[in-house]
């Protein structure tokens, strides 16, 4: 037989005791990011019904941005560590910044998803891949790719072509699973990290020419 529950009492714990679980699981995401993976972690801001938490009238980025007067948890903090960082900025989303253990190339997710499966038949070497509520697939690659970017691209001959493609680097961040990214929904992992992707993502140039590739035909 169900049953329901009634008043507002009962109500009220409910969103409470939902509130501390999801603030559980994402101190628990931030140690496993610090402690596990080596990656720093940024609260940040979050967006709903359009409006940013940082109080911002025209906010540039809602939901997707840095909270200014919020501390990094650096790489390595504990579970411990990351829960005390945590509870002081409750409800903030988790942003990794980008350009220190990775940059970001970040296509279509379409031509991203079908770009990873090529590449998983090819047997190429893979870091974590990310999509996001806004249609972006976000491929982990190490560092340093932003500033090649040009330059690879010459070298393989998309350096004129119109490709949905684009690279982020030191001073860009990106928003974490499972966090919700400008009021849209939650990233989620296409390919989750591991300590080997973690540690060392693959350079660019081995997994840029498939992603042009299939960028340009979803273009054509």
């Amino acid at each position: 037989m169900g049953f329901t529950i009634g008043g507002t009492r009962g109500i009220s714990q409910i969103r409470v005791g939902s509130r501390r679980r999801e603030r559980a699981t994402e101190a628990t995401a931030v140690a496993e990011y610090t402690g596990l993976w080596g990656w720093a972690v940024i609260p940040g801001a979050r967006a709903v019904s359009g409006r940013c938490s940082c109080g911002k009238e025209r906010c540039g980025a809602p939901g997707a941005h840095p909270l200014g007067f919020a501390l990094e948890v650096p790489a390595g903090a504990t579970l411990d560590e990351a829960g005390k960082a945590w509870a002081d900025v409750p409800g903030a989303s988790l942003l990794l910044p980008v350009g220190r253990s990775f940059d970001i190339l970040d296509v279509a997710a379409p031509a991203g998803r079908r770009a990873l499966v090529r590449m998983e038949r090819m047997g190429l070497p893979l870091g974590p891949v990310t999509v996001t509520p806004d249609g972006r697939c976000q491929f982990f690659v190490a560092p340093g790719a932003a500033a090649e970017l040009p330059r690879l691209l010459y070298r393989m001959g998309w350096d004129d072509a119109d490709l949905d493609l684009r690279c982020l680097g030191s001073g860009d961040h990106i928003t974490a699973p499972p966090s919700d990214r400008g009021g849209l929904g939650p990233v989620r992992w296409l390919r989750p990290p591991s300590l080997d992707t973690a540690a060392a993502p693959p350079e660019a140039r081995l997994l840029l020419g498939t992603l042009a590739y299939i960028c340009h035909r979803s273009r054509s």
